[in-house]
């Protein structure tokens, strides 16, 4: 197959998208967990993670517009500053794909998907406690992007919970340990297998690839 922008434009709309949001490959599935002032959870599934650095820790992901809908996720964020970040594994695959289900705002995903609340001590945003690898985040920046109307938001790092036998020495995450998944397009979800981990790469020590 092959499809210029033309024909990129004059696809089926459901096709288009299907097909634009997978080419990208397998992106990571978490769970974002919020709330609001009032103190109302919510909770939303997002494949846009990025690393944005390592020294200071923070991470990116990238938010529908907010003009179209009510976007509760970018509105907790900014109300109070914190959130979460939460790993999907296979076991809640089908709870965590619900929650992009369209809520009301007196609503909670924890309760209608059948997923609990974990807390840690002086940190504001819900964990979800079924997550095995989570993170605390804090608001650092947020930048539109004119183009299409998204949004970039740039949190801190301020909390990890990682399993003991799903890290080594050096830090590194064997995430096939921890069965967490990832998504490809809006609702097909993949088991992550760990295939080779390799040194870092130097041009003096290139193997003989021929």
């Amino acid at each position: 197959m092959y499809l210029s922008k033309a024909d990129i434009a004059d696809l089926d709309k459901v096709k288009r998208l299907n097909i634009i949001n997978s080419i990208s490959g397998i992106k990571p599935a978490n769970l974002v967990g919020t709330q609001s002032k009032n103190g109302q959870t919510n909770l939303a599934i997002i494949s846009s993670v990025i690393h944005i650095g390592s020294k200071p820790p923070y991470l990116g992901l990238i938010l529908r517009p907010t003009g179209e809908v009510p976007r509760h996720t970018h509105e907790n964020i900014k109300e109070t500053g914190v959130y979460t970040i939460n790993h999907v594994h296979e076991s809640f695959i089908e709870q965590a794909h619900y929650t992009s289900a369209k809520f009301d705002r007196s609503e909670s995903e924890f309760d209608h998907c059948s997923l609990n609340v974990e807390r840690i001590k002086d940190f504001e945003a819900p964990f979800v406690r079924e997550s095995q690898l989570k993170i605390g985040m804090s608001f650092a920046e947020e930048i539109s992007i004119p183009l299409n109307g998204t949004i970039l938001m740039i949190g801190s790092v301020e909390h990890i919970i990682i399993p003991d036998n799903t890290i080594n020495a050096e830090g590194l995450i064997n995430l096939s340990a921890s069965d967490t998944v990832g998504i490809s397009g809006l609702n097909s979800y993949y088991a992550l297998s760990k295939l080779a981990t390799f040194p870092y790469a130097r041009k003096e020590e290139l193997p003989d690839f021929s």
